[in-house]
């Protein structure tokens, strides 16, 4: 059975939006003014490799097909994000573009872990994130934490319902002050009676 995997660039006040620079936001590019090191881009190349599909949301998916037919590099990263299969979950994309890219509805993600034995991706793709956490679905968090308070911009979790999280490992990344976070979800507690 499949995973579903969330991944995401975070900071430490809980904002993901656009740490690439893509997207126009007043702090655009914000993960890149800190050294992740070799391992933090050893950690996102292994995680990818690893990977067996993504799923994502639309915003996310139009961003990533824009860019990323176009890329490659010596590494295998670009191939690999090209060749693998790619859900899409929207209402409004009919037709995407994007090599091995299906749409579906939420209600189709939990399907994707009988498809698949290995990790189901999901990058950015805030309201899906918080879609599939209120679900139950996400098996696990990955938070790669940037030591960085940006005041504003959207909140991963802004709007998701309560979810007990547990530990399940803490990574630094280079000399930068980047960790990765790991949660997967918890048991809720006993009642006490």
């Amino acid at each position: 059975m499949g995973t579903i995997v969330v991944t995401e660039f975070i900071s430490l006040d809980g904002v993901f939006e656009d740490p690439g620079g893509a997207e126009g936001y007043e702090h655009g590019g914000w993960s890149f003014t800190f050294d992740q090191g070799d391992e933090g881009r050893q950690f996102k190349l292994d995680e990818l490799l690893a990977a067996d599909a993504q799923l994502l949301g639309r915003v996310t998916y139009q961003g990533f097909a824009k860019a990323w037919p176009a890329m490659t590099d010596p590494f295998g990263f670009a191939e690999k994000m090209n060749a693998m299969p790619k859900y899409v979950v929207s209402a409004t994309l009919a037709d995407p573009a994007w090599r091995n890219s299906t749409v579906i509805g939420l209600d189709e993600a939990a399907k994707l872990k009988d498809q698949y034995s290995g990790d189901i991706l999901v990058a950015g793709s805030g309201q899906l994130v918080r879609g599939l956490t209120d679900l139950g679905l996400v098996d696990e968090y990955r938070l790669m934490v940037f030591p960085l308070i940006l005041g504003t911009g959207q909140r991963l979790f802004d709007g998701a319902a309560m979810t007990r999280l547990s530990l399940a490992g803490i990574t630094n990344l280079g000399p930068g002050g980047v960790t990765v976070q790991r949660y997967t979800r918890a048991e809720p507690p006993a009642s006490a009676g």
